[in-house]
């Protein structure tokens, strides 16, 4: 079973950036997709932004133009977030996807507050 590793997390003022990291013990292109999801308190896990083995990418609209998902050789996809809002603070989640099967990291908080 693949292991996923999230990184990156931590405290930024609104307006500011951070980059997520996930790191996967084997090459991500054996799933159909990598994404990232988050789940805010008292809230359900929502999609933040995926990106098929083809290199297709989708993003919520909450936060089109300020979130990019990339990857980096067969291992690493990252979640680079710029114009951070206080409303992005939750818990990011690194997932991979195989048919019906998903795959979770253990999380990376984010927190975005004055």
């Amino acid at each position: 079973q693949v292991q996923l590793v999230e990184s990156g997390g931590g405290l930024v003022q609104p307006g500011g950036s951070l980059r997520l990291s996930c790191a996967a013990s084997e090459s991500i292109f054996n799933f159909n997709a990598m994404g990232w999801y988050r789940q805010a308190s008292g809230k359900q896990r929502e999609l933040v932004a995926s990106i098929t083995v083809g290199g297709s990418t989708n993003y919520a609209d909450s936060v089109k133009g300020r979130f990019t998902i990339s990857r980096e050789g067969a291992n690493l996809v990252f979640l680079q977030m710029n114009n951070l809002e206080p409303e992005d603070t939750a818990v990011y989640y690194c997932n991979a996807c195989l048919l019906s099967r998903n795959y979770w990291g253990q999380g990376a908080q984010v927190a975005v507050s004055s």
